[in-house]
């Protein structure tokens, strides 16, 4: 009854696969977390979660090479603030908390996603039970869309590549993708309630169409 669609497209994507390391790969198709990312950048409130159902991949599945300025390599000097100079900075407010771009930049390639087109399919739970109207989300969620509103600006992986979007009232557009496709084990999403654990799930793909499991915390 409270469920959504919403297209969402744009030049480029990267969701990048966790098991690389030094340069980004991006997996196949959007992620389920990404998806969501999308959901909360255009309408955030403490009182519902968001729950992906489905994603659409509407356009072929395209990859290019590009070169990107990233903040130096993981690890390396200057790269991180150490977190005793932000507890420092908190106390006091006196200490500077800065890295200079210029000293750490450094180019790194990137195997990313072109012409991206999904629809996604989600609904919300309530969390609690204060603002519990539904009624009233889904219509809030539906005005900012049709407004071109958001919390900020969604995007697709990195913050390079914006997202385009808007709601879906009618029938949700055919898939350039036939048959099925198994795309292997993809990051599903983060379980903030147990440690932060990545939580995994094997992605297969039916004419374009990805149905999205259940999500199990802990030790469900």
């Amino acid at each position: 009854m409270f469920g959504i669609k919403l297209k969402v497209w744009g030049d480029y994507a990267c969701f990048t696969r966790p098991e690389m390391k030094a340069e980004r790969v991006s997996y196949d198709v959007i992620t389920p977390s990404a998806a969501r990312g999308i959901l909360e950048a255009i309408y955030w409130k403490p009182a519902i979660r968001w729950i992906i159902d489905r994603i659409h991949v509407i356009n072929p599945i395209r990859f290019d090479n590009i070169r990107r300025n990233e903040l130096g390599v993981e690890g390396s000097s200057g790269t991180k603030i150490p977190i005793n100079k932000v507890k420092r900075a908190i106390k006091n407010n006196t200490n500077a908390i800065e890295i200079f771009i210029e000293d750490v930049r450094q180019q790194r390639a990137a195997m990313v996603l072109r012409d991206v087109r999904y629809v996604i399919e989600a609904h919300f739970e309530i969390t609690g039970n204060e603002d519990d109207n539904s009624a009233k989300h889904k219509k809030m969620f539906e005005r900012r869309v049709e407004k071109g509103q958001c919390v900020y600006r969604p995007y697709f992986g990195c913050r390079e590549f914006p997202v385009n979007f808007e709601l879906i009232k009618d029938k949700i557009p055919k898939s350039e993708l036939e048959g099925t496709i198994d795309l292997g084990w993809m990051l599903y999403d983060i379980d903030f309630e147990n440690n932060m654990e990545p939580k995994f799930f094997r992605v297969q793909m039916i004419d374009g169409v990805i149905n999205i499991p259940p999500f199990k915390r802990g030790g469900e």
